[in-house]
């Protein structure tokens, strides 16, 4: 069958992730009390989704959402200009167009600004909502040199500004013009992205681009506490200690927004013993990236990666879902049990086999094994394409199964 998704099939929806990468050797003014610097010597910004959304309740994730039609808005054209405007808006040349599986209907197209810089935008403009962190550069040409940046102070009015973004997107280019700065899209590069697999019909899908962002210094993180719905009992410990309100190991009484609920910087290998230890949920994407970026060792080797790879594009994956006998599989491209078929976009694929069984039969793997809620392994045998690096096999110890 054919690899083209039919329009109207799947309520699927654009958006855009940030992967925020700091440094940890300095902390930036007003930054919390860093802790031991990890061995990958950065740390990743995570986010608590609240346990009342309908879409990944309670997971740790990164700042994102879905594209505004705000994000797309021509009136950008303006305040980019006369340093940057069309087609690239400074960007590095656009790598080479590549048909991935499935093909999504095209979005129209009302604006004169790229999918590369809108979703830019929706990333930048999301994670200034949800943590407060304005990746904003003046109205200048932009020097993009080989060394991480910084976020930009936040502005005075900072509430009120974001509450005004919430509200309506249109907000944050009205933000970016009072401080006379653009979008730092440059600083923002591809890493990858998802398309949501199927689990039910009628669920959320997005089609959803990630970017990665390295900072040298883990900027101040003000999570969104404007729309509160209700209360929750969190150990203190949970919070950075610059959150607008008091706790007590005795009585800790928390008022969480309707989004998120905690934030939390961590290298790739905290993230994942957080994760093994329940302390934390992340959904399989998320694992499966926060692994991959275990294979560097540091801020400056991940930075340059991105820099070096700018011209090779990025892969879309689709996820397939097998359902085993006693749990599920998740495929991905190169897999061979990955099958580019559009039956199953709206589809699982099922066998009556164990997971064990379905391991011991092959060889050429692209998968994450779900063996339950906290518990995950990787199992990569398969060459990445186009220089892009792929997590290490990860096989959870048997004391966890």
């Amino acid at each position: 069958m054919s690899g083209f998704l039919r329009s109207g099939s799947s309520n699927w929806r654009r958006a855009a992730t940030l992967v925020l990468a700091a440094g940890w050797a300095h902390p930036g003014p007003g930054a919390p009390p860093l802790p031991p610097l990890p061995a990958e010597g950065f740390r990743l910004l995570l986010l608590q989704r609240s346990s009342r959304q309908g879409f990944l309740p309670g997971a740790h994730v990164f700042p994102g959402g879905v594209v505004d039609a705000a994000d797309c808005s021509d009136e950008w054209l303006r305040l980019f200009a006369p340093h940057h405007g069309p087609p690239r808006f400074g960007l590095s040349p656009a790598p080479p167009s590549r048909t991935a599986f499935p093909v999504l209907p095209a979005a129209e197209d009302r604006t004169g600004l790229p999918d590369d810089v809108a979703f830019r935008i929706c990333a930048i403009r999301e994670t200034f909502e949800e943590a407060g962190v304005l990746l904003l550069r003046p109205r200048a040409p932009p020097a993009a040199g080989p060394e991480p940046g910084r976020a930009l102070s936040p502005p005075a009015g900072l509430d009120a500004w974001r509450a005004r973004v919430r509200r309506d997107p249109r907000h944050f280019l009205r933000l970016c013009a009072h401080l006379d700065c653009t979008p730092d899209i440059w600083a923002l590069h591809d890493w990858g992205a998802w398309l949501t697999p199927f689990s039910r019909r009628g669920g959320r899908r997005f089609d959803t681009a990630f970017f990665l962002c390295c900072l040298r210094d883990p900027p101040p993180v003000y999570p969104d506490l404007d729309e509160v719905v209700g209360s929750q009992w969190l150990h203190q410990s949970a919070f950075p200690p610059h959150l607008p309100f008091m706790l007590n190991d005795s009585q800790p009484l928390v008022i969480y927004p309707v989004y998120l609920l905690v934030l939390r910087w961590s290298s790739p290998l905290e993230a994942t013993e957080s994760f093994i230890s329940k302390e934390i949920w992340l959904a399989p994407p998320q694992f499966y990236e926060i692994r991959r970026l275990e294979n560097f060792a540091s801020l400056s080797d991940l930075h340059k990666f991105c820099l070096d790879h700018v011209l090779e594009g990025v892969e879309r994956w689709m996820p397939i879902t097998l359902l085993t006998a006693d749990g599920y599989i998740s495929l991905l491209p190169g897999d061979e049990l990955y099958l580019e078929d559009s039956n199953f976009l709206e589809n699982h694929l099922s066998t009556e086999k164990k997971t064990e069984e379905i391991m011991k039969e092959g060889k050429t793997f692209h998968r994450i094994v779900i063996h339950s809620r906290h518990v995950y392994s990787i199992h990569v045998t398969v060459q990445s394409k186009y220089k892009h690096v792929y997590p290490k096999t990860y096989v959870i110890s048997k004391s966890h199964l």
